[in-house]
């Protein structure tokens, strides 16, 4: 596979699946949404259809969408270490790619959200008061406990992609081909049902960390920090979790 290929199939896929997920939080957390406060599970599942729909458009260069499956898959040996920079950097340009189009696809409601009294008075809050929309922060500030969640819920993800691999269908071939992409999607869902609790389960590092370079860049009003402080945690947390899965991966069935 070219590297022009690579790029397309996951700029494109990786985008979408940014416009989607991203699209599902603007939608929960703006006022003026229709979806507004419509909970957790509404969140949940609209990730992992953003995951579904990025993952069938990316299918010819094996949707990874998130350079922890890519580094697993690396580590594995299913994917060149030569094409990893491709990946992830395609990866990262269609996360900020998303993040633009949640922007341009909610205007008015970031607007509302952010033109009222109290989004005046919370200008300097880091994060600030729409950051849910773009990237995560947790519940309770424990980066050490922040870091091994999010490692500990991305091991769950990329050892359910990797093992994948180990099923026979009934003519004999291995892995599970076009429902890979649906199975993903549940078990992201899951995730996020189980574990998204604490830290709002990045388990991407561009998922966040793209969005999170958008909204430093955006001309909102009042919108507080982007919390970079913070922003080492779904990026290494994520990548550790893949290592370790990767590693398990090949111990046990390598």
């Amino acid at each position: 596979m070219s590297s022009s290929d690579i790029f397309t199939s996951e700029v494109l896929g990786t985008m979408l699946l940014v416009l989607l997920g991203g699209g599902v939080c603007a939608a929960v957390n703006l006022k003026r949404s229709k979806a507004f406060e419509a909970g957790w599970v509404a969140v949940a599942f609209g990730w992992g259809f953003a995951v579904l729909t990025g993952a069938y458009v990316a299918q010819s260069s094996g949707a990874h969408l998130n350079p922890a499956v890519t580094l697993a898959l690396a580590i594995k040996g299913d994917t060149p270490w030569g094409d990893v920079p491709v990946y992830m950097g395609s990866e990262l340009l269609g996360a900020m790619i998303g993040a633009v189009l949640v922007w341009l696809a909610y205007y008015s409601q970031f607007q509302v959200t952010l033109r009222e009294p109290d989004a005046a008075e919370m200008k300097d809050a880091n994060p600030g008061q729409v950051h849910g929309v773009f990237f995560t922060s947790p519940e309770v500030r424990k980066p050490l406990l922040n870091f091994l969640t999010e490692l500990i819920a991305t091991f769950v993800l990329i050892i359910a992609i990797l093992t994948q691999g180990l099923v026979k269908d009934a003519d004999g071939s291995v892995g599970l081909g076009r429902m890979g992409a649906l199975i993903t999607a549940l078990v992201v869902v899951g995730i996020g049902l189980s574990l998204g609790g604490p830290t709002g389960y990045a388990i991407n590092p561009v998922r966040d960390l793209g969005p999170r370079i958008i909204h430093a860049v955006l001309p909102l009003p009042n919108k507080g920090g982007s919390d970079w402080s913070y922003a080492w945690v779904p990026v290494v947390g994520p990548l550790a979790g893949a290592a370790i899965a990767a590693g398990v991966y090949n111990l046990a069935w390598g």
